[in-house]
């Protein structure tokens, strides 16, 4: 069950790049910028495991889906909700096939389906955010109006309060600008993120650029996977208390991903 994103990690769909990242004819076609390094990668890839699972959480490892490099990023093909999961429809359409691959996974995992995104409404995962009874919906390139009302009907059903935030060309996701360190408490980039839409959370504010971004993983607890280049984030929440985990993710911003992207959250577990 996942409530909210700032509770603890505590089941995580990952995907090890292993063939199907580094098979990648038309760059623009996928928003892939360089093809990455295959044992850099596994290395970083691993290490992101390692850290997931040596603070408790059960990482489940599915392989990729042929013919699409960007299935390692599988925070974009599903939202986990208390009810069960609702199967999106990626924003580009090299991507589109993802949301039933992750689907008949979750449904191997004993996940009931609530909930399907279908054409023309398109809903990529890095934009939305479930924070108690808040669920933030990012209006962007890959998530449109369709897509937003399909997915917020569901999640109106749920009880949730639907914040939408629009945002630039330049933001690939709502995940780049916002996302929880804590129960009630935000990494938000305060030059992209209006204050309006953070009425009753708290918030820690940092600059969004290429190297500084709210792409983090809040595993739960105080403790926060961040990529090692990020150093605004680091900086600022180190000074805040939080523990940090840098996590070199070199060959996955080559995908235009950061640590966010890599994991699909089943289950988050509240402490209150």
């Amino acid at each position: 069950m996942l409530k909210s994103e700032a509770d603890r990690l505590k089941r995580v769909v990952v995907c090890t790049p292993r063939e199907e990242y580094f098979k990648v004819g038309d760059l623009a076609a996928h928003n892939i910028r360089d093809i990455a390094d295959r044992q850099t990668a596994l290395d970083q890839h691993k290490r992101l495991k390692g850290l997931l699972r040596l603070f408790g959480s059960d990482v489940i490892d599915v392989p990729e889906l042929v013919d699409h490099p960007n299935s390692v990023f599988t925070r974009d093909t599903a939202l986990c909700t208390p009810e069960g999961f609702i199967e999106l429809f990626p924003g580009i359409e090299t991507r589109q096939a993802e949301g039933g691959w992750m689907a008949s996974h979750l449904h191997r995992l004993g996940e009931a389906n609530v909930g399907k995104i279908h054409y023309p409404g398109t809903v990529d995962g890095g934009d939305l955010l479930l924070l108690g009874r808040v669920a933030f919906v990012g209006l962007t390139g890959r998530t449109n109006e369709e897509g937003c009302r399909q997915v917020s009907h569901y999640l109106e059903a749920m009880g949730y309060e639907i914040r939408r935030i629009s945002l630039p060309k330049t933001v690939l996701h709502l995940d780049k600008v916002m996302m929880p360190v804590c129960p009630g408490k935000l990494l938000v980039c305060t030059n992209i993120v209006p204050s309006s839409a953070l009425q009753g959370f708290d918030s820690i504010g940092i600059h969004f650029n290429e190297n500084s971004t709210a792409n983090i993983i809040c595993l739960g607890d105080g403790e926060l996977i961040i990529g090692n280049t990020n150093h605004e984030a680091v900086r600022v929440l180190d000074r805040k208390g939080f523990k940090i985990h840098p996590l070199d993710v070199s060959e996955f911003v080559k995908g235009a991903g950061g640590p966010n992207c890599l994991i699909m959250p089943v289950e988050r577990e509240s402490l209150s």
